[in-house]
């Protein structure tokens, strides 16, 4: 089985790059050493207007600088799209060189705002890189996100449970008809209160006894004059007192 190998490119601003500092550069994004990369290395980039490489067709790029005046904004963008979705940039500078430390927060930030993933510094030999990844995606790409349908909880019902039926909760008492108490004892032809009164008509006549009045002067009540004074009042809506307050006899 054949091994593909990653494309690299090789980025310098330099005139003649050594093969020992490609060599360095190449061995931070070799995995695991198993492959032998066969670079394509540009010398005197900063003098070209932009990079004369086909977009999106390298897995590597290494930038080697010995300015730091050739790491632009512009650079950083080319390089972006010259890279495959997923490849990595990597910037190489020799640990001696007097602006790596001035520029080295800012090389990263530069990365970021290019839109580059997962940007880190660490040290090799002599050399320190500063490594970033493309996106695996594609500016201005879209795509659609399915809405997982949710799982609505089922009522389980049993066969076997009988429900109640609610006209069964009722007794043959709760279904008669209410009687409503009676106004008047009327047991007999004359209004007279029975022995077991439960009317008020017993309490009435009681009170009427101590006023010396007797029940037929006060449902006929007649004087001289024929002016009787009775105050009666409703205790509830189905029981009538005769409150007798007084009798007022006058001589016509």
């Amino acid at each position: 089985m054949d091994i593909v190998q990653d494309e690299i490119l090789i980025v310098t601003d330099r005139v003649v790059l050594q093969l020992s500092e490609a060599i360095d550069a190449l061995n931070m994004v070799n995995k695991g050493g198993k492959q032998q990369p066969d670079p394509l290395i540009l010398t005197q980039a900063s003098s070209q207007s932009a990079l004369p490489v086909e977009s999106s067709s390298k897995d590597v790029t290494v930038v080697m600088s010995k300015s730091s005046g050739y790491l632009t904004d512009k650079l950083f963008t080319d390089i972006s799209r010259v890279l495959k979705p997923g490849g990595t940039a990597l910037l190489h500078l020799p640990a001696e060189s007097n602006a790596l430390e001035a520029t080295k927060s800012s090389i990263e930030r530069k990365l970021l705002l290019a839109g580059f993933l997962d940007v880190e510094s660490f040290e090799a030999g002599r050399s320190i890189g500063i490594v970033g990844k493309k996106a695996s995606w594609t500016i201005g790409s879209s795509f659609s996100i399915k809405k997982q349908a949710k799982n609505l909880p089922v009522l389980q019902v049993d066969d076997d449970f009988d429900l109640i039926d609610e006209d069964s909760l009722l007794t043959e008492e709760d279904l008669r008809k209410p009687q409503l108490p009676v106004g008047d004892c009327e047991v007999e032809k004359t209004r007279k209160a029975c022995k077991n009164c439960t009317c008020g008509r017993a309490e009435a006549e009681q009170k009427v006894e101590k006023l010396g009045v007797t029940m037929d002067q006060l449902e006929n009540p007649q004087s001289a004059c024929g002016n009787v004074c009775i105050i009666v009042s409703f205790i509830s809506s189905s029981v009538l007192i005769y409150n007798v307050t007084s009798v007022l006899r006058h001589t016509c």
